[in-house]
């Protein structure tokens, strides 16, 4: 069986991050498994998942900021905003000047209030938004603040053979978690007046971890079982602020019992004498306390 720990996973498109956690189920002989934030079928690259204990790490994973590389294009709105969905309306977008398309980018960074789409994994009273929309309701999701901290617009095409009236934009994103690339082709789109929606995905990076060190799944396929390419006390040392414990503190803090606070900011990785990571710790209240206990039973 595969040890504790992380997988950086280069998603391809066609499956849905459940598959994928399927797969490495499989691989890794655990059910234990779990991913660190959704990628639409049609998406590609970071995917993070977690084995055994380190499963508990992927609440922190999914809160991480992400990083993408997009295209979007000018001159169609789709139901879903994205390629996947059925075009809604299409107008014409070769009038549009670059800097039109620069400024309407331009706009969607910092800190926004965004409205996911509405075929979204969101639940509303307890059910997905997408089922509901498939079901033919209409769906409006509240807005929520979110932060693109960079979009840089690095290429417009025009006069695509398949869309000659579209204007295509590539762009590199970086956002907080919960915020909808496709939410920003089409808020984009609706800026210019002609529609916008996002044809191409592909997630570069979540917290520090980055395509350079994705493995796709054939690789992760031949050396099945050892798929863990992180184990556990590393990938916490990558992703957490770190801090040594004394035997006397390690033991306190396995139980479950807090530890004196040393001001590092919250959370970070607790490691023992031995190297061992013992615990996930926050401060507060002038106490450093165990938010997961990883240590072995």
């Amino acid at each position: 069986m595969s040890a504790d720990g992380l997988i950086v996973v280069d998603k391809p498109g066609g499956m849905t991050s459940h598959d994928v956690v399927a797969r490495i189920r499989r691989l890794a002989r655990t059910r234990r498994v779990g991913h660190g934030g959704t990628l639409d079928p049609m998406a590609t690259g970071v995917l993070v998942i977690g084995v055994g204990r380190a499963t508990r790490l992927l609440t922190y994973v999914i809160g991480a900021g992400k990083s993408y590389a997009a295209t979007v294009r000018l001159g169609q709105a789709t139901v879903t905003d994205d390629a996947e969905g059925d075009v809604i309306s299409a107008t014409p977008a070769g009038a549009v000047t670059d800097e039109a398309i620069r400024s309407a980018f331009a706009a969607l960074t910092g800190e926004i209030d965004q409205v996911p789409s509405a075929v979204s994994a969101i639940k509303i009273n307890g059910e997905r938004a997408y089922k509901r929309v498939r079901e033919g309701e209409s769906v409006e999701l509240p807005a929520r603040r979110v932060t693109v901290s960079r979009l840089d617009v690095l290429a417009i095409r025009r006069g695509a053979p398949v869309a000659p009236d579209a204007v295509d934009v590539d762009v590199d994103v970086t956002c907080s978690s919960g915020t909808y690339i496709r939410a920003l082709a089409r808020d984009a789109g609706l800026a210019l007046g002609v529609g916008g929606h996002l044809t191409a995905l592909r997630r570069t990076a979540v917290g520090g971890f980055t395509l350079a060190e994705a493995a796709t799944l054939e690789k992760l396929e031949e050396r099945a079982p050892e798929v863990v390419n992180l184990p556990l006390d590393a990938a916490a040392d990558r992703f957490f602020p770190r801090r040594e414990a004394s035997a006397d503190e390690a033991k306190v803090l396995s139980h479950g019992g807090p530890l004196d606070p040393v001001g590092i900011a919250g959370p970070y990785a607790v490691f023992g004498p031995g190297g061992g990571l013992i615990a996930i710790v926050s401060e507060r209240e002038g106490r450093a306390r165990a938010e997961i206990v990883l240590a072995p039973a």
